[in-house]
């Protein structure tokens, strides 16, 4: 059990960016390794003699145990120390990537996939409320934006470094470059991470409380892509997020009368942090609909080779990763809802350019509008981030990080069936009932251009939320 520690300890310039480099370094490894998986399953149904559905499993079983089980490590991380659970994190994810790459079938690669998820869970969960916790409110929004930055570049890397792993040595070797990266990390925390704040008095854990958490991510996560593969009509999908609805109210009936919950649901009563979450929730609704319907378009009305469409795929995590530690920098100086909400004005600006896109649309008519929408993204969540995590206490930064990190899987969750579903839907309008695998290139164009005017919509929404929350909580 580590010393009650209410304040954090006061660390020089230096200290502290050996801190965010070595924080910053875990995030990159367990957010390569999601990108990176994805590129893999056809090899992997190919090597491990396994069906394609067998084979999403290795991502769907490290999908709902990293998403499920986020408030109840994050809350762990309050009481006991972010630091020693963030390690410990790190510890299991590299072991157990090492388990991953000596895997001699998919039944054992699925078990260890779901074991470096729980690993995955404390490095995304609790690495910014380490950051948040170190760094003081005046250099906050640098830190949060470079972490920002880190999850930009994880995710552009992770594919191209996925496939060039793949022809170079083999599915196994994109489990085993953890292993390194692991260790160097592992190591740069236990050295120069101070010990974290933790809560003072008897704590206890909510274990019925994380039991319906992860009852409700669960289901919910399982059922959305049931819903996706075999309709939201079919029994499993319907059952699925039925009790995902169920345990979803019993958590919050069972949160609101315990005294020391595993959510404190007065939290969200605070317009900063709920509002925050609502807006980057909407936005990562957008992000992960717009990165599932692009490909179509590129690759089936432009006709553009597989390399080709991964590379124009990487313009927009680019453009916001290099953008975010700026955005980040200029929210520690000055209006924290103007940067914000001038990134969400570019992302709708953005989102509307794009649904000009037709078939003469050229490389650069496709860079410049995904630029702005990455450039969009990058100025929008490092403020955002900043000021949810600004807005708890320092004792609840750990459940603060948790909720931002279920706003993006939640988000990301609802983003790929919502927005696929509207896309499929317009494409059969035109296309007179033919799924979208099949559609002419006509419809295709209809679809996705429409499907980006909803986007724009939504967006629309997460400005409204973001202005609200400072409106109602800060004075100029």
């Amino acid at each position: 059990m580590p010393l009650l520690q209410t304040q954090p300890q006061a660390l020089s310039d230096s200290e502290k960016n050996w801190v965010l480099f070595g924080v910053g370094l875990g995030v990159l490894m367990s957010t390569l390794d999601v990108g990176i998986i994805n590129v893999a399953l056809p090899t992997l149904v190919n090597q491990l003699h396994s069906s394609f559905p067998q084979a999403q499993w290795t991502v769907l079983s490290y999908q709902l145990v990293s998403s499920g089980l986020v408030l109840g490590a994050t809350r762990l991380g309050d009481m006991l120390g972010k630091k020693h659970l963030y390690l410990g994190g790190l510890i299991l994810f590299t072991f157990s990537s090492l388990l991953c790459g000596f895997a001699s079938s998919i039944n054992w690669l699925i078990a260890t996939r779901a074991l470096q998820g729980l690993g995955a869970v404390f490095i995304s969960g609790l690495g910014l409320a380490i950051i948040t916790e170190v760094f003081p409110s005046s250099q906050r929004g640098r830190a949060v934006g470079i972490i920002g930055s880190v999850v930009s570049l994880g995710i552009a890397l992770g594919p191209s470094a996925g496939g060039l792993l793949l022809g170079w040595t083999g599915w196994r070797s994109i489990f085993l470059i953890n292993i390194p990266l692991g260790i160097v990390a592992s190591f740069l925390v236990a050295r120069v991470v101070p010990p974290s704040v933790v809560l003072g008095g008897k704590q206890r854990f909510d274990p019925f409380g994380a039991l319906l958490a992860l009852m409700t991510l669960g289901s919910f996560g399982l059922g959305m892509t049931q819903g996706q593969s075999q309709g939201f009509n079919s029994v499993s999908a319907v059952v699925l997020l039925a009790i995902a609805l169920v345990s979803f109210v019993s958590f919050l009936l069972v949160e609101s009368f315990l005294e020391q919950p595993l959510l404190e649901l007065h939290l969200l009563r605070n317009l900063r942090l709920s509002m925050g979450l609502l807006s980057g929730w909407l936005v990562f609704i957008v992000l992960a609909g717009s990165l599932l319907i692009t490909p179509f378009f590129l690759e089936r009305v432009k006709h553009y080779p597989t390399v080709k469409v991964g590379l124009l795929l990487a313009v927009l995590p680019i453009a916001s990763g290099l953008i975010a530690p700026i955005a980040g920098a200029l929210s520690d100086r000055f209006n924290t809802r103007s940067i914000g909400l001038i990134g969400l004005a570019l992302m709708i600006g953005g989102c509307l350019a794009i649904s000009t896109c037709d078939n003469q649309l050229t490389e650069s008519g496709y860079i410049w509008r995904y630029l702005i929408l990455g450039l969009g993204l990058g100025l929008f969540r490092s403020p955002n981030d900043s000021t949810v995590m600004g807005a708890v206490p320092k004792e609840r930064l750990g459940i603060a990080s948790g909720l931002l990190s279920l706003s993006r899987t939640t988000g990301n969750t609802i983003g790929v069936p919502l927005i696929g579903s509207v896309f499929g839907a317009l494409s059969a309008s035109v296309a007179v009932g033919k799924d979208v695998a099949v559609a002419p290139p006509e419809a295709i164009i209809v679809a996705f251009d429409g499907t980006f005017r909803l986007a724009a919509l939504l967006l629309c929404g997460a400005a409204v939320a973001s202005a609200f929350r400072f409106h109602k909580n800060e004075q100029f």
